[in-house]
């Protein structure tokens, strides 16, 4: 976990890679849960014996599942301590070059892009690369805004 004491030491941070999180196991119980939140029942993704006939061998999450678990997966990379809160604003640019399988398990690492005045604070760019484990190609790259309010 890097701890950055203040926002002035946060945007001194531009440009640097900030860390990786934990791996976290993608079961298919939160693969059905957020079938079911979204409405989203593509086989792909619920139908076990099915998938294991399909193109990638068994069910595989969401896209917008794995882009879904980034502020989870990014909790342990950094922190910012003497702020009011830090808010998801949105997002820039989302691929997803790799299906993540059920069981596969993923994991974030944050590169810090840019830091810009608002009137809230500072608004950030981060580069997110949700990796699955044993594989070259990421599940998902994103530019994440956020905003901290000081």
């Amino acid at each position: 976990m890097r701890a950055f004491e203040s926002i002035d030491e946060l945007v001194a941070a531009k440009g640097e890679h900030l860390g990786f999180g934990e791996w976290h196991e993608v079961t298919q119980e939160q693969v059905n849960l957020f079938a079911d939140a979204t409405l989203d029942h593509q086989w792909i993704h619920i139908d076990v014996e099915k998938a294991k006939q399909g193109p990638f061998g068994g069910p595989v999450a969401h896209g917008y599942l794995t882009l879904s678990l980034v502020p989870y997966l990014v909790r342990d990379i950094y922190t910012v301590k003497n702020i009011k809160m830090g808010v998801n604003y949105g997002s820039n640019k989302v691929r997803f070059p790799q299906p993540v399988l059920v069981g596969a398990r993923v994991r974030a690492g944050v590169e810090l892009l840019d830091v810009t005045d608002i009137a809230l604070g500072k608004q950030l760019v981060t580069k997110v690369v949700v990796e699955i484990e044993g594989n070259d190609k990421p599940a998902c790259v994103a530019e994440i805004v956020s905003v901290i309010v000081p």
